[in-house]
């Protein structure tokens, strides 16, 4: 299997609590006003990678406590990236997916198969398209203040968001 990526990142401590290596996926439908990483949202554009060589190229850092799938939106390649997760998780590591659908998109009765398969391997969700109005440096982990950091594995088992925003802003990245 292999994915259209714009590229990877070894090592941030931005990204999600740790650590982390980046995946980044190329293409996006949401294209957001002032959006971090516009050079993600063409769908034809970045490199085509094999799951093998990504792989290889995130054991070279053995310090990370997990990998954040980002984009671009990693739900456009969602068959490709749960794949990818579950064999990043079977290395030991965590899987932080952001996306600029909401929870209740990707998890309502309008939601692919594929997106279910991706969630499955998430264990947090940073939800929500960026929006330039609650743009926010202050927060963790997000751009702005529409967005959440959802427990997935929590949230599935109980039905209802189960949003830690308010925890890793109290206590910071």
């Amino acid at each position: 299997m292999k994915l259209r990526l714009a590229g990877i990142t070894r090592e941030s401590a931005v990204d999600g609590p740790g650590i982390r290596a980046v995946v980044f996926a190329q293409g996006c439908p949401h294209r957001c006003k002032g959006c971090h990483n516009p050079e993600t949202h063409d769908p034809g554009g970045g490199r085509v990678l094999a799951l093998d060589e990504i792989l290889e190229r995130l054991r070279l850092t053995p310090i990370m406590r997990g990998v954040t799938f980002s984009g671009g939106e990693p739900f456009m390649q969602a068959g490709g990236f749960a794949q990818l997760g579950r064999l990043l998780k079977a290395m030991g590591l965590d899987i932080v997916t952001y996306t600029g659908y909401t929870w209740e998109a990707l998890t309502g009765p309008d939601a692919q198969a594929a997106w279910g398969r991706l969630l499955d391997v998430t264990d947090v969700l940073v939800d929500g398209p960026f929006i330039e109005d609650a743009k926010d440096a202050a927060i963790a982990f997000r751009g702005s203040r529409n967005q959440r950091i959802i427990d997935v594995r929590e949230s599935l088992r109980l039905g209802v968001v189960v949003d830690l925003s308010e925890k890793y802003d109290s206590v910071g990245s």
